[in-house]
């Protein structure tokens, strides 16, 4: 690992989502990074800084570490220059932020459920992971297939903790695919969620849905499916300054139906009954969604990230117009106080 006190350095893997989200975060702002792949060779190093057993972990170049990918994100982009990834239209502002959740909390279900219920993606993904777990060690050739195979009876286990269960495993799948077509038309006449320039939410989009495309069912899918999709993942990887935010009213005829049917008709019902769980003291949440049930694990993190949700929305809860769209598309529902 370098030690060059300019530099930050990026400890994660590349099958992370929320790493990677950093890192093209950093290439984005052309922040000079050093990339340490988190292996058992370095896990001392880890352990040492790490508040919670989850990557990334982001060294400053002052020292300091961060692990929350969207705290990280914010924290940067408030104390660097170069170009921002918030819009001045405070209706565009607001949708950035709602993306970013929606990728972060709703999307990594859609990823994650395929990456290990389906045999071929856990195998693939359960080599990927220790071929890196077992970065620099003279005996990864042997250990390898044997770590792999440890690695996927420790992780199909936990797909109950993202809600993939037999339950849910149809509505997230059909989800997933509503969502890329949905996406696909969006991106077929712009570079970026909100125009020429990625935005906030485009880092939190775009970190399942790349981390979908590594693996072998969702790839297939993607690139039989959807070219422009496709492209847009490819680009993310170096994103750059293309071009200004769109106005609202062009974007709206291919946004609108991702708010509606995506984030106002699984996201936010989900949250918000999560929410409901958490404070009823119960383990498990269950709602109906498009006439189906859904269930998963109940979650505290997920109450302080539609709380957020929530303040920012008040910050421009004045703003005719998007309250007027998020009224339009079930979205407002969800951020009304209680009556």
């Amino acid at each position: 690992m370098s030690s060059n006190p300019k530099k930050f350095k990026l400890l994660g893997l590349e099958a992370s989502p929320y790493t990677m989200k950093v890192k093209s975060f950093l290439v984005y702002k052309g922040l000079p990074f050093d990339w340490v792949t988190r292996s058992i060779k370095n896990e001392p190093l880890f352990q040492q800084h790490a508040k919670v057993q989850l990557i990334p972990l982001l060294f400053f170049p002052n020292g300091e570490t961060m692990q929350d990918s969207t705290l990280i994100t914010e924290r940067i982009e408030r104390e660097t220059g170069g170009d921002s990834i918030h819009p001045l239209d405070k209706t565009l502002w607001f949708l950035s932020c709602l993306f970013e959740e929606f990728g972060d909390e709703w999307c990594n279900k859609l990823m994650f459920f395929q990456r290990w219920f389906y045999k071929a993606d856990a195998r693939a993904t359960g080599s990927r992971l220790a071929y890196d777990r077992l970065d620099g060690s003279w005996y990864r050739p042997i250990v390898q297939p044997v770590l792999a195979h440890l690695l996927v009876q420790r992780m199909v286990p936990r797909l109950v903790y993202s809600g993939g269960n037999a339950t849910n495993i149809p509505q997230l799948k059909q989800s997933f695919q509503n969502l890329v077509a949905m996406l696909d038309l969006h991106f077929q006449s712009r570079s970026f969620l909100l125009g020429g320039r990625p935005c906030f939410g485009d880092f939190g989009l775009w970190c399942n849905l790349y981390e979908a495309w590594t693996d072998p069912t969702a790839k297939a899918y993607i690139e039989k499916h959807s070219p422009h999709l496709l492209r847009y993942i490819q680009r993310m990887l170096a994103p750059k300054n293309e071009g200004p935010f769109e106005t609202l009213e062009t974007l709206l005829p291919t946004l609108e139906p991702v708010l509606k049917n995506e984030v106002a008709a699984r996201f936010l019902p989900w949250m918000e009954a999560n929410q409901q769980a958490f404070e009823a003291g119960q383990k498990e949440t269950q709602l109906t969604m498009n006439g189906q049930l859904f269930q998963q694990k109940t979650f505290k993190y997920q109450v302080n990230t539609l709380n957020e949700l929530r303040r920012k929305f008040l910050t421009v809860a004045d703003t005719t117009e998007l309250v007027g769209l998020l009224d339009k598309t079930g979205c407002m529902r969800f951020f009304e106080a209680p009556k």
